[in-house]
């Protein structure tokens, strides 16, 4: 049987860590050639990189914002001439923040929802363009259980990420059009730095929300959204799947 995703040629926001880090090598495990893009930790990308070219495919990383609009449209284009395109794109990258909305400061609310929010049009857009001319391309969003459920995370980040699923929901339906389909993964708590930011008794408590009694981690969602963005996963499209162990609420 081949790999999941032979060929294919993927972007992924926010790959040096976590679930990014984890998309990274499980793509390019299963044949894809896989760019990403970075914050700060050049020693993490060469990393990333170094794991994706051992399974005998392509990497690049780009050390630039998500939030940079104009940086993100010249690394579309560079892609395009380098690879001829992009196939699949993940919007991964997101930040928290321990905060009671009382006390949420304009500073924390408008980092939140700048970073997971503006993100998706300023990362989204000029791949999406070019898929269109493509007439194909697969877009998968990585939101929250925080976004669906009462569960008690951050205000502005279960904001963030409930607009991500409006997102999710709208562009399916004008980029079914075009042959491309968008679907998001729910993830429940992963052990990332991110999901690990919680506080402690948060972490103690999810033991008793979550069936499997544990975290999860990151390679197991990485595992399933390769499928997701595969060629198998066909008749998908608009839908929000949730990975997070059996969370009961």
């Amino acid at each position: 049987m081949s790999l999941l995703l032979e060929g294919k040629r993927a972007f992924v926001s926010g790959g040096t860590r976590g679930i990014g880090a984890a998309l990274c090598k499980v793509f390019a495990r299963e044949g894809a050639d896989v760019a990403f893009n970075y914050n700060s930790r050049d020693d993490l990308a060469e990393e990333v990189c170094g794991e994706i070219e051992s399974h005998g495919v392509r990497s690049r990383a780009f050390r630039v914002s998500v939030t940079d609009r104009i940086e993100l449209k010249k690394i579309a284009r560079e892609l395009a001439g380098d690879w001829g395109g992009i196939d699949i794109l993940v919007n991964n990258a997101a930040v928290n923040k321990a905060d009671n909305f009382a006390t949420t400061t304009d500073r924390s609310w408008d980092w939140v929802i700048d970073t997971n929010v503006n993100s998706l049009f300023a990362v989204t857009k000029p791949f999406y363009k070019r898929m269109i001319r493509q007439r194909k391309g697969v877009i998968l969003n990585i939101t929250s259980i925080g976004a669906i459920s009462a569960l008690p995370t951050s205000v502005h980040y279960a904001t963030s990420k409930a607009a991500m699923i409006g997102f999710t929901k709208c562009l399916s339906r004008e980029a079914a059009n075009f042959g491309i389909t968008v679907n998001a993964i729910a993830a429940g708590i992963f052990d990332t730095d991110l999901g690990n930011m919680l506080p402690e008794r948060l972490l103690k408590a999810h033991e008793n929300w979550v069936s499997l009694k544990r975290l999860g981690q990151p390679e197991e969602l990485a595992e399933f959204a390769a499928f997701m963005c595969s060629d198998r996963n066909s008749y998908m499209n608009g839908e929000i799947i949730t990975i997070d162990g059996g969370v009961v609420t």
